[in-house]
This record gives C-alpha cells, sequence and structure tokens, in this order.
C-alpha cells in the first residue's frame, strides 16, 4: 500500500475550502488556466513527447496520447466555455413551508471529492479540473501510466493558476503511476465520495468490481447505426464515413451497420467512402454478397459471432442484415453498450419505435454518433459518458457533478 496517505486529508480539506470561494473567484481561474495553458504549450508539448516516444504509432490510443499546439488551444477554449457557464451549485430544487410553518429547501450542492482513472488521454486531466473546480469539486486523478509526464506537467500548470490566487492546492492531486495508487484511491471510502473511470471496457469493468466507494460507468461504447429500409443513401453514407472515422480511438465511434436487408444493393454505396480511410469490414454472408468485387478485396472479410459486441477503437467495422426493425432493435439490444445508437430512416414511424425500443445514453435519428460529447451537447465539457441509470446518463457536465442537500428551518417545532 501506498506509505504517504495525506493525500486523502488534504483532498478532503481543499473540497471544504471550496465552500468558500465564489463562482467569480472559480471563473477568474479557469480563464487563467486557459491562458497559462496556451502559455506553457511548449513545456507540455515536451513532457508529452516522453510518453508517446514510450507508445508505438499504430497503437489506436496514440492518437489518445497525442497533445498538439492546436489540441492544447482547443483545450482551452473549453475551459473558458466552462467559466461561462452558470454555477450548478445552489439551486433550489424544491422549496416547500409544512403545515407545521417548518420550511424545507433542496439545494444543489458539490460532491465534495471526485476521483478519475483513466487511460492516456492527458486532456481529460484539464477537462476533469476544470468542471470540478466549476462545481466546487476537489479531484483525484489517477492517470495511465502511458501519459504520467503529460499529467504531471498539466497538474504543474494548473497549481501555478491556484497558487496565484491564494488557492489550496490540493484541489487537484495526480496519484502515481500504478496499481497500488489505483487500489488506494478505489479504497478511500470516507474521503472520496465518487470514482468515475474514464477508457476502455477492461479499465471500466476492473473498477467497478473491485472499487469499494461509489462509481459512475462510463466510456465503454459499442455504437450501432440502423440504415432503415427507408434510408437515405446520401445521408447515411456520410453519417457511416463520419460516425467510424472521425477518430477511430474514441467511445462514439460506429462498431456496427446493421443493415436492412431490403437495402442492401446501397450497401456498396454506403460504405464506398470508407474505403479511403482502409476501414476493414467484417461482413456477414448475406452482405458480404453485395460487398464483394464493390469493396475492396483486402479490407472485406467474411464475419464471425466475435465479430459483434467488440469496441474497435480501430479502422474496422462489422456489418449485421436484419430482416426487419424489429430484427435489427433485437441486434443492437443483444450487443450494445448502451452509449450512442443511431437509425437512418425517413419513416417517422419506424424511428418513433427505434426511439422507444433501443435502451441506449443517446438514441439518433439521420445524426452521426460522434455528436456523443459534452461539448456539442452544451455542457462546456465532459468529465465522462455515463452508459448507467443511476444518478447520470449519458454525456455529464457540471450538473451531473453535484448533489443535493435539504435545508430545513423553523422556530422550535418538535415533532409528536
Amino acid at each position: 500500500m501506498i506509505q504517504n496517505i495525506s493525500w486523502k486529508q488534504f483532498a478532503v480539506y481543499a473540497s471544504r475550502s471550496l465552500n468558500l470561494v465564489s463562482d467569480k473567484i472559480i471563473n477568474q481561474v479557469l480563464l487563467e488556466l486557459a491562458d497559462e495553458a496556451v502559455a506553457q504549450t511548449e513545456m507540455i508539448l515536451v513532457e508529452n513527447a516522453k510518453d508517446l516516444e514510450a507508445m508505438e504509432k499504430s497503437n489506436p490510443m496514440y492518437d489518445r496520447l497525442l497533445l498538439t499546439k492546436e489540441r492544447i488551444e482547443g483545450i482551452a477554449a473549453d475551459i473558458r466555455n466552462v467559466a461561462s457557464l452558470s454555477s450548478p451549485l445552489g439551486k433550489v430544487m424544491l422549496d416547500t413551508v409544512r403545515p407545521n410553518g417548518m420550511k424545507i429547501t433542496k439545494v444543489s450542492v458539490p460532491f465534495g471529492v471526485v476521483g478519475i482513472i483513466y487511460e492516456a488521454r492527458p486532456n481529460v486531466s484539464f477537462d476533469v479540473f476544470a468542471l470540478c473546480l466549476k462545481s466546487g469539486n476537489a479531484c483525484v486523478l489517477k492517470g495511465g501510466t502511458d501519459a504520467y509526464n503529460s499529467n504531471l506537467a498539466i497538474v504543474e500548470v494548473i497549481r501555478t493558476v491556484l497558487n496565484r490566487f491564494g488557492l489550496e492546492k490540493n484541489i487537484v492531486t495526480l496519484l502515481p503511476a500504478g496499481r497500488e495508487a489505483a487500489a488506494e484511491l478505489m479504497n478511500a471510502v470516507g474521503t472520496v465520495d465518487v470514482i468515475i473511470p474514464r477508457g476502455g471496457k477492461g479499465l471500466i469493468d476492473f473498477v467497478r468490481e473491485n472499487s469499494r466507494v461509489p462509481v459512475i460507468e462510463t466510456g465503454a461504447g459499442i455504437c450501432h447505426t440502423y440504415f432503415d429500409e427507408y434510408g437515405d443513401v446520401e445521408k447515411g453514407a456520410e453519417i457511416i464515413f463520419n460516425s467510424k472515422t472521425r477518430r477511430v480511438s474514441v467511445c462514439n465511434t460506429l462498431d456496427c451497420l446493421v443493415m436492412n436487408e431490403k437495402r442492401l444493393a446501397d450497401l456498396p454505396a454506403l460504405c464506398e467512402k470508407l474505403a479511403t480511410k482502409n476501414v476493414i469490414i467484417y461482413a456477414d454472408v448475406k452482405a458480404f454478397t453485395f460487398l464483394n468485387g464493390k469493396y475492396p478485396a483486402e479490407l472485406l472479410q467474411k464475419a464471425t459471432d466475435e465479430s459483434y459486441g467488440i469496441e474497435f477503437l480501430d479502422y474496422k467495422m462489422s456489418i449485421k442484415t436484419a430482416e426487419s426493425i424489429y430484427d435489427a432493435v433485437a441486434h443492437i439490444s443483444n450487443y450494445s453498450s448502451k452509449h450512442s445508437e443511431c437509425i437512418v430512416s425517413e419513416n417517422q414511424k419506424q424511428v418513433d419505435f427505434f426511439d422507444k425500443m433501443v435502451d441506449a445514453a443517446c438514441v439518433y435519428t439521420n445524426v452521426s454518433t460522434a455528436f456523443t460529447d459534452g461539448a456539442q451537447f452544451g455542457l462546456g465539457a465532459e468529465i465522462g459518458i455515463s452508459t448507467q441509470k443511476l444518478h447520470a446518463r449519458g454525456p455529464m457536465g457540471l450538473e451531473e457533478l453535484c448533489s443535493y442537500k435539504w435545508i430545513v428551518k423553523g422556530d422550535g417545532q418538535t415533532r409528536q
């Protein structure tokens, strides 16, 4: 176990200190941080390069790990966006006076200390801090070994800005790399209020199965697009291409195209553009027949049972033929991770059925699943994409980092 456990006490103290910091000061800190991140771009990129040297460029995680001048400017823009949002704290959710004169108010409050366990995505360090600070939470970061130098540099920038405003540096804590620190975090009952894992299915399953601290599941995305018998080919081709190839290393990427069998003749047109990105297609028997000779042979393979229910995180995609929308929904229900699912259709009755019957955090009609993102939903940035149903579902922004408490006021009332 980690010998120095003082981070626990410091994190709790830091979270409580935030209760007395005004939203005005928090916004000033965030705006200063955005400027400082840009000013320290060279230093951050030098440290990021150390992490990149240890990872093969062919690894799909390489793109997640990579920071560039443009990406840091984008991160800074997201931080400024968070600063511009209304505070989620102190919102009155219920206000009532009981017959005995007792006044009861339900008010939004921070969780307190939020733990984040994540893989090789250093941008998460900035995103998490900005959202946690704006929602009055201290954050404890446990990043992956692959991004440790990058995360260390980012936390140094954050703490520099906190110090300028006389705020507790332990509002953000970066734990050492390695499983020992993760185990310490997952067992920090009474200190850490909630843990949010961000990464692949393996990481999320590990945290859920081993954490004694409450967990909000996020991230793993096995995403489908159903091309209905009433689908528009031009729309469908663009949606499929965008949701598959925009960024293959993220959780909202298309993994399986479900094709209505009445529209199989349109499959070559729907997939044509994918070949420009060398997307490997695993097609079932019917789909393979229609693609054979019309899609590059070196990129076309026959699907097996193992081709479905996979989050590829790569330039790969499976195709499943469905006899009807009922068959399509059954396939999605069987293999979905309840993240993001899409229907391409011009028939409102079909769309309504899909909306009601598909169980996922985000259900799309004629829109790329690449939009499952906190910033795209108007939340500023995001803490993650929740695939569970308790407390939060879908992109998690400021409000999802809050709980509530009951404020009860009276004048000497006692209960019979």
